[in-house]
């Protein structure tokens, strides 16, 4: 297939993630929310213990001792932030304000000359220069027009694109806990090699790394249980029942994610 047929059917994969309008009438807050604190709290733990897994490995290489980044999705800046020391400028672009006052904070204290700009990518993306490397780490399965997505990071990027994201849906883990508590299932794709195949499609040299997630989704069966009742649009009072039920179903602990790293350099110009 082209890359507009690739293009569709990843829009048409991701648009059946959709929660079926009668349950997500009930759901007591937005099941796809996500909380800047506890973003941030991956950031410091990203901070206090820097990672060196293979996007970690092909940013480093692509930035050099001091360029510029521009991380997309950025949220408090787990993937960039890391990097501070090789940093020149980072250019951060996320659609929640409260992420960007996060990283904000933590750029500021680690003296990273930072501009950050609210909204989504690629409709914000005359408001951001060409960086040397461009980053965007799990953010692609929240993107329906990937192939305009992609577009913009590789003209954004002088040296390299990055891409970090995990192999299957981060919510699809939960499949049996949808099927006990709704009856509902959910999809199989898109999966990672969608992305790459329609990045390849593009023209992009890409490159493919795979590897197992250096860290547990949670800490405790509370803290999934918690997540659970946000994301299958459970009230909050359920969490003992779901975690209950995720015992029952042999569901913790959980394996880990698999996650994916794509890369591509651009021609020098």
């Amino acid at each position: 297939m082209d890359a507009e047929e690739l293009a569709a059917r990843w829009r048409e994969r991701l648009d059946s993630w959709a929660i079926p309008a009668e349950i997500m009438a009930k759901a007591p807050v937005d099941p796809w929310g996500h909380s800047p604190a506890r973003f941030a709290t991956r950031t410091d733990r990203a901070l206090a213990e820097p990672e060196d897994g293979p996007t970690a490995t092909r940013l480093i290489e692509a930035l050099g001792e001091r360029a510029t980044l521009l991380d997309v999705g950025a949220g408090a800046g787990a993937a960039s932030l890391p990097l501070h020391d090789r940093l020149s400028t980072l250019y951060a672009v996320d659609t929640s304000a409260g992420m960007l006052d996060e990283l904000s904070l933590r750029a500021d204290k680690l003296g990273v000359p930072l501009n950050a700009v609210h909204g989504r990518w690629p409709d914000v993306a005359d408001q951001v220069p060409v960086a040397d490397v461009v980053i965007a780490a799990h953010v692609i399965y929240n993107v329906p027009d990937l192939a305009d997505f992609l577009r913009a990071l590789n003209d954004h990027a002088r040296r390299r694109v990055v891409l970090e994201l995990p192999h299957r849906h981060p919510m699809s883990w939960m499949e049996p806990l949808w099927q006990h508590f709704h009856n509902v299932g959910r999809p199989v794709r898109p999966v990672a090699e969608d992305c790459v195949a329609l990045a390849a499609a593009l023209g992009y040299p890409v490159r493919v790394e795979e590897r197992e997630a250096p860290l547990d989704r949670y800490s405790s069966l509370e803290e999934l249980a918690e997540s659970v009742c946000l994301r299958v649009c459970l009230d909050p009072s359920r969490s003992a029942e779901v975690g209950a039920t995720a015992l029952e179903l042999g569901m913790w602990p959980l394996p880990r994610e698999r996650w994916v790293t794509i890369w591509w350099d651009r021609p020098a110009r």
